[in-house]
């Protein structure tokens, strides 16, 4: 794989996220618009960089009743939930990448989220390259990653613990150069 900076592929990416809904079950919902950045260094993965970017109106439930159509709207505008408003980006910059096996890793982060800057750690799995990718015929990368954050460190705690405080987050990118 060639070094350099790589954009994310947004037709094969997803941010889905998780939380506990009174204890019955885990509720899902995704970001549909993010975008993210790797600066990759394959001689030292340990040094390479990802920042990402998110938009909180971009929140898609899939609730089920169209007569209360404003769920989502809720959840993004409400001050109790993603307060878009007032806090239009959530942020994600590593500030370190640690290999934890042959195709593993840990990567820790600033994540910025209702005006507060926290680290955030995700197990990372490198899923494969191309130097030439068969359909766009440049190089291409791909990673899972999986991580929870505890919401209530960000100010986040409407309903904890009936809506769960531990969210899980489900990470999947390709990066292409």
């Amino acid at each position: 794989m060639p070094a350099g900076v790589y954009t994310l592929d947004k037709t094969h990416a997803s941010l889905t996220w998780k939380v506990s809904h009174i204890g019955l079950s885990d509720y899902t919902a995704r970001f549909t618009k993010f975008d993210s950045e790797l600066t990759f260094d394959p001689a030292n993965p340990e040094a390479s960089s990802v920042t990402v970017t998110i938009d909180p109106t971009s929140i898609k439930t899939d609730y089920p009743y169209p007569e209360k159509k404003d769920f989502d709207k809720k959840l993004i505008e409400g001050e109790e939930w993603f307060n878009s408003l007032a806090f239009p980006e959530i942020t994600f910059t590593s500030t370190s990448i640690e290999k934890t096996g042959e195709n593993t890793g840990k990567m820790t982060g600033d994540l910025s989220f209702l005006g507060m800057t926290k680290p955030l750690t995700l197990d990372v799995t490198f899923n494969g390259a191309y130097a030439v990718q068969p359909f766009s015929q440049k190089p291409a990368i791909g990673f899972s990653a999986h991580g929870i954050l505890k919401r209530s460190e960000w100010g986040f705690d409407t309903y904890v613990p009936n809506i769960g405080d531990d969210v899980e987050l489900l990470i999947e990118v390709e990066y292409g150069q």
